[in-house]
Formats: C-alpha cells, sequence, structure tokens
C-alpha cells in the first residue's frame, strides 16, 4: 500500500519476501515499481476506489493466505516539518485505507512505516489509534522509531515504524537490532507511552557506519552540468562490501547526469570544504534571508559532505538550499543515481520519468537495506510459527 517506487519492496524482496500486489496512486511513481518489480500487479487507482475484496480474489487468496502487508500512507501530514499539522489533513487519514485492506486480507503480519513526527502528532493520538485498530483486527503490534545508519545506510534518516502479528509472535521478535555503529543526533520526539522509542545498539563491539565515500566513489566523475552517455562505466573497481552489493548484477551506471548549479551556487561551493557549509561562504555571496541567520541555525544548507560522515537526509530534490547535497570533491551537487546509492537503491534499480520526477521517487523511498534488515527479522519470526513455502507480500 503507497508503495511509491519501491523502495520498502525492493527490500522486502531482499529479505525473501515476493510482492503480489502494490498500490501506488501517482502514476510515474508506479511506472517506476513496475519497470522493477516486474511479476507484481500494480494498481495506480485511488486506494480509497479500490475494493480489497476484489483485489484479494484476483491474487487467488484466501483470507489468512497472505503474510504480509506492508506500507506507508502519506507522511506530509504527519510530518513535524509540515507546515500545518491538523487532524483535518485527509492524507492523515489514509492509514485508515490500509487497515481495510488487513481486514479484508487477514495477513499474518503487518507493517506500517512513516516519519518520526507521526509520534507526536496530536499528542500521540493518531499514533494510539492506529495500534487501537490493530488490536480490534486481532494484531499485537508495537512502534520504535528506526535510524537507517544502523543498518548499514549511508545517510541520516529515521523512520517510525509498527510491526504487528496476529499469530502470538511478540512484537519486539519483529524488530531487527542495529548492526552499526553510527552518530546520532534525535531531534524529534521519541516518547510514546513512557518510553523511548529510539532503538540503538547494545554493543560497543559492532562495525562503523557506511560512509558517504563508501557508497559512492566508484561512480563515474561528472563536471557539473556534465550528461554525458545514459550509460557510463564504473570510475573505478568496487573497494568496498557496500559497492560490490550496490552493483551486484550491474554492469553500467544509469540515471547518473549532473544538473547545471548556477554561476552563484558554484561561486558559494568553491569556498565550502568538505563537512562543511553555508557559514563557509562570504557574506556579500549568501542569499538575502541567510545573512542574518545565527551561523548555529541551518547547518546543513549549502553543505559539502564529508567523504568519511553520513549524508543528510536524502529530500525530493538534491537543492543545496535544503541540504548537504554538494559532492565532497566534485563541485557539483549529487546525480539521482548517487542520491540512489545514499539511499541503498541497488544500480540495477531504473528510476523513470524526468530527473526531477527521478530525484522526487529517490527521496520519498524507505531505504532497502532498512526494509530489508526489518523483512529478514519478519520473516525468521514468521518462519517460527508456521512453514510456508514462499512468503508473499503486498
Amino acid at each position: 500500500m503507497f508503495a511509491g517506487a519501491g523502495g520498502l519492496s525492493e527490500g522486502l524482496r531482499e529479505a525473501g519476501f515476493t510482492s503480489l500486489y502494490a498500490n501506488e496512486i501517482s502514476p510515474r511513481y508506479a511506472r517506476t515499481f513496475a519497470a522493477n518489480h516486474p511479476r507484481t500487479l500494480v494498481d495506480s487507482r485511488d486506494i480509497r476506489q479500490v475494493d480489497a475484496g476484489q483485489v484479494r480474489e484476483r491474487l487467488g487468496l484466501r483470507p489468512g493466505a497472505l503474510d504480509l502487508i506492508a506500507g506507508g500512507p502519506p507522511c506530509q501530514g504527519f510530518s513535524i516539518n509540515a507546515p500545518k499539522r491538523s487532524t483535518e489533513d485527509s492524507r492523515n487519514h489514509l492509514f485508515r485505507e490500509y487497515l481495510r485492506f488487513v481486514s479484508e486480507f487477514q495477513p499474518r503480519a503487518v507493517l506500517i512505516e512513516n516519519v518520526p513526527g507521526m509520534v507526536s502528532f496530536e499528542g500521540g493520538d493518531t499514533l494510539d489509534a492506529i495500534l487501537e485498530s490493530l488490536r480490534q483486527l486481532g494484531y499485537d503490534a508495537d512502534v520504535r522509531i528506526l535510524y537507517a545508519p544502523h543498518y548499514g545506510v549511508p545517510q541520516m534518516r529515521w523512520r517510525t515504524i509498527i510491526l504487528g502479528s496476529r499469530e502470538g509472535i511478540r512484537p519486539a521478535d519483529f524488530f531487527p537490532e542495529p548492526l552499526r555503529q553510527a552518530p546520532v543526533r534525535v531531534n524529534f520526539t521519541s516518547q510514546f507511552g513512557g518510553r523511548n522509542l529510539v532503538a540503538l545498539p547494545r554493543s560497543l563491539e559492532l562495525p562503523s557506519h557506511v560512509t558517504v565515500k563508501d557508497a559512492i566513489h566508484d561512480l563515474p566523475a561528472l563536471r557539473n552540468g556534465e550528461l554525458g552517455a545514459p550509460e557510463k562505466p564504473y570510475r573505478f573497481a568496487a573497494s568496498n562490501a557496500y559497492q560490490c552489493l550496490m552493483r551486484e548484477g550491474s554492469s553500467m551506471v544509469t540515471c547518473h547526469e549532473a544538473a547545471r548549479l548556477s554561476s552563484v551556487n558554484l561561486e558559494r561551493l568553491a569556498h565550502i570544504p568538505p563537512g562543511g557549509n553555508w557559514t563557509d561562504i562570504p557574506e556579500a555571496l549568501l542569499p538575502k534571508g541567510m545573512r542574518a541567520a545565527r551561523r548555529s541555525d541551518h547547518t546543513k544548507r549549502y553543505g559539502r559532505v564529508h567523504p568519511d560522515g553520513l549524508a543528510s537526509t536524502i529530500l525530493t530534490k538534491c537543492d543545496p538550499h535544503w541540504g548537504a547535497y554538494f559532492h565532497y570533491e566534485q563541485d557539483r551537487a549529487f546525480t539521482v543515481r548517487e542520491a540512489a546509492r545514499l539511499q541503498s537503491f541497488p544500480d540495477t534499480y531504473q528510476f523513470l520519468g524526468s530527473r526531477v520526477e527521478q530525484y522526487e521517487q529517490v527521496g520519498n523511498a524507505v531505504p532497502p537495506l532498512l526494509g530489508a534488515a526489518i523483512g529478514r527479522c519478519m520473516a525468521q519470526a514468521l518462519k517460527g510459527t508456521a512453514s510456508t513455502h514462499k512468503r508473499r507480500a503486498a
């Protein structure tokens, strides 16, 4: 449900699930999903107009036969960064459409993902409503806030994850333990029901986070505005496990074209060292609205990522005015493929549409490696309760 371009589905695929059905209202997102998941029935109708019973019958499933329903209702209405956080926003109630499918299919397990701001929205009432609705449908569910770098994603990204089952599995058994150490800064409400929802590593012996350089250094070098051939050879041989994983099955690089920065942004960039930001830019070159800003504010704006650090949260466009999207050694912004690498999409994953639409699809996705970590943990727990020849998800 609310499948987007397929980041969560890609992660679940990597964990062994087979995606049978996907609903995504945006035709351009749906086309990308279908191109990368050709055996999935992809439906771009408004979910409010879809008969869940007809979908179940078309898939040939009886109630209770499906292993998992996964999805994320649109997050804008829940986001702590949204200009208006109100229950009047109809997007905040689309999770009820998800629950309608749960009621019809009665899957063994459920997965709901959203932004951290969902925890504090309406004082926690929305999250309470979701958990209570799942309980009424027979699901024992719980919630955590997971940090993507803990699961090998080289990007500072948090997701609220709700997992539940109707088969007597403890919700805690569905949540993956952090696999890596990573620098953490919590800038949102993480308390719910008197407990902290942020999952942190229990061991100091875990390996360190995957760095930006680890993730993208093998991709072809580009000048500002350079497009080049649609398919490009890799710059270097894969030099680490992350590059090997991203390149599996791929011989050439696609979706790797440099957007053209304006002359003033190139001037600004000349003053920014790796790890630096807008505070390194001479005042005369700053946008007028930022000249009076405190130097402790907007620390990611006009940022040039540090090669040994984590990337900023990848948004729907790599606009340097909104984050650290300047390459650490090349004087340009990230390409779609670099943004996809930082989201942990494999290089075989194709993004369709204009470059603007491709950036949107990447930025709105769940990092596949985060989805895979959750999927593997859920699959293991489900295996312990019943034998299935093939795990199936919608």
